[in-house]
């Protein structure tokens, strides 16, 4: 089809189609003259919520051979998982993945300004200079960095929860953070991306799909397109001519 499009033998709307080019219900599209009849079907992208354990990686390979969370998940024909920011190895919690590079995008930009929630464990009990340092901000080696905000959840004994917001990605942004006022982070865990929470009664290594309204509504939270998109099913008539293709076997991994 690239060397059809490069020969000039496609247009859409009467003009010579170009490489990358999208085509929309509404456009005519012609092959050597012939008008095409594309059937569509509309789709939003796919989301899944993972709640994902300490001891795997956010990562399709990892040449030590770690457990990595794509192991769990279900193939994507014709497409690939996204992960929408990562969590280091010894984090745990949501994992947004998607299906798509938009929506990926709009979460994870710092331009947007996405809030992260997570349920923190300390070492000890903050000192109220020390939490007004996390939300003021503290200088780290690559950058000032600061809590959205911050409360104290309780705890027993010398272990203390809080629940904290922060509006960057930046790796081990939050463990450096309490590292920085001289807290030791011994538990951490993700509990909110945006307008994505991890649901109750999803268990740790378990996945969900979100569904098509709970899609359009982060979509919408987002101030993005929550309509369906349109994707052609196929692009040719019956009987009209095709490329040739040539099966390979490719050797499993």
């Amino acid at each position: 089809m690239e060397a059809w499009i490069a020969a000039g033998r496609v247009l859409v709307n009467d003009a010579a189609a170009a490489l990358g080019q999208r085509v929309a219900p509404s456009d005519r599209v012609k092959v050597d003259g012939r008008l095409l009849a594309p059937r569509w079907e509309t789709r939003l992208p796919r989301v899944l919520v993972y709640h994902k354990p300490a001891g795997e990686i956010v990562s399709a390979d990892d040449p030590a051979g770690r457990p990595t969370v794509f192991d769990r998940l279900p193939r994507v024909r014709g497409g690939r998982w996204i992960a929408v920011g990562r969590l280091d190895f010894n984090t745990s919690g949501l994992l947004v993945l998607t299906t798509s590079g938009d929506l990926a995008a709009r979460l994870m930009h710092p331009r947007y300004g996405v809030e992260r929630e997570y349920a923190i464990r300390i070492d000890g009990r903050l000192s109220a200079e020390e939490a007004a340092r996390l939300t003021a901000g503290v200088l780290l080696e690559d950058g000032p960095a600061r809590l959205e905000s911050l409360a104290d959840q309780g705890g027993e004994g010398r272990n203390r929860w809080y629940r904290a917001c922060l509006r960057e990605g930046r790796n081990r942004e939050v463990r450096r953070l309490f590292e920085a006022v001289g807290r030791r982070v011994t538990r951490l865990m993700r509990v909110r991306f945006g307008p994505i929470v991890l649901p109750p009664g999803l268990r740790r290594g378990q996945f969900r799909a979100l569904d098509d309204a709970e899609v359009s509504r982060v979509l919408a939270a987002l101030g993005m397109d929550s309509r369906p998109t349109a994707a052609p099913r196929s692009t040719r008539r019956r009987g009209a001519p095709g490329p040739r293709v040539t099966a390979r076997r490719v050797p499993p991994r």
